[in-house]
């Protein structure tokens, strides 16, 4: 049991870098405050003081805004970063050196008993805000990104982002990973349950289909020039379809900077001098 407690100070160097001292970490960090009464209020609910055990978990969540149902289950290295507002229902299972954010909620969605909480896998990582909702799995190594609503299960190593909750596949997933393994490493974890190569899910599905309407609007011109070529015009009045401009869905500030980059090239190509707005507005520069 003292080892545990020793781990469960450890692991707040490991994962918060504004800790400083362990007195600090006794004394201020509300999130080792809470498990430290959950450890308690687990050990009595199995004893079968219920009732103990419940007001045990009442004064946690008044003294630090975390509320921990006495019967979830926790493992070890267990962290909850800044803390006010988690939410842990009754029958969670949370496994080991999971990481937890401010305003997460581990909720079910039935009123029947019975399992009716989600199951955290080890090394899952869920970002602030988040909602896990209904019996499900996050598998181990998971990493639910911030403010997402997830109610399915997730497979190991994934990420989730978005409400609902979709799967996302970071840029390098394709490739060598072995910078990612050195830099998890490093780390030991993501924070907030994001990471720096995490695309838009929905922008990129849409840029597909961007994608996509550029190649049939190409096959379709070239279809129009044979039947041309071969004496076969189109009916009078008919106009050709409008150019369709890019128009691709920009995320992130390094997505805008490639796109102006891109256009200055095309620009310069064409044997114009690249204009430039000013980043205050205030003309060309």
């Amino acid at each position: 049991m003292f080892e545990n407690f020793r781990e469960d100070l450890r692991v707040v160097f490991d994962r918060d870098p504004a800790a400083r001292s362990t007195f600090e970490i006794l004394t201020a960090y509300p999130g080792v405050h809470a498990l430290l009464f959950h450890r308690l209020a687990h050990a009595t609910w199995r004893l079968g003081a219920k009732w103990l055990a419940r007001m045990i978990s009442h004064l946690a969540r008044w003294l630090t805004g975390i509320e921990i149902h006495p019967a979830a289950r926790i493992g070890r290295r267990f962290f909850i970063d800044h803390g006010m507002g988690v939410v842990i229902g009754e029958t969670s299972v949370i496994g080991d050196d999971c990481t937890l954010y401010h305003g997460v909620t581990l909720g079910g969605t039935s009123w029947e008993k019975g399992k009716r909480h989600p199951t955290l896998g080890d090394g899952v990582v869920v970002g602030a805000g988040a909602k896990v909702l209904g019996p499900i799995e996050i598998g181990d190594g998971a990493r639910i990104g911030s403010n997402a609503v997830v109610v399915k299960a997730v497979p190991p190593g994934a990420t989730v982002v978005g409400v609902p909750g979709r799967l996302i596949e970071r840029s390098g997933d394709r490739g060598d990973t072995s910078h990612r393994e050195k830099m998890a490493t490093k780390m030991g974890f993501d924070a907030y349950g994001v990471t720096r190569d995490a695309p838009d899910p929905v922008a990129h599905a849409v840029n597909c289909m961007l994608d996509h309407m550029h190649v049939v609007e190409t096959r379709m011109k070239q279809m129009c020039e044979a039947m041309r070529a071969m004496g076969m015009e189109p009916p009078p009045g008919t106009e050709d379809i409008p150019e369709l401009p890019s128009c691709e869905i920009i995320s992130t500030a390094e997505e805008l900077r490639k796109m102006h980059l891109d256009e200055d090239e095309e620009t310069a190509s064409e044997g114009e001098p690249p204009v430039r707005e000013d980043s205050r507005g205030d003309g060309p520069s």
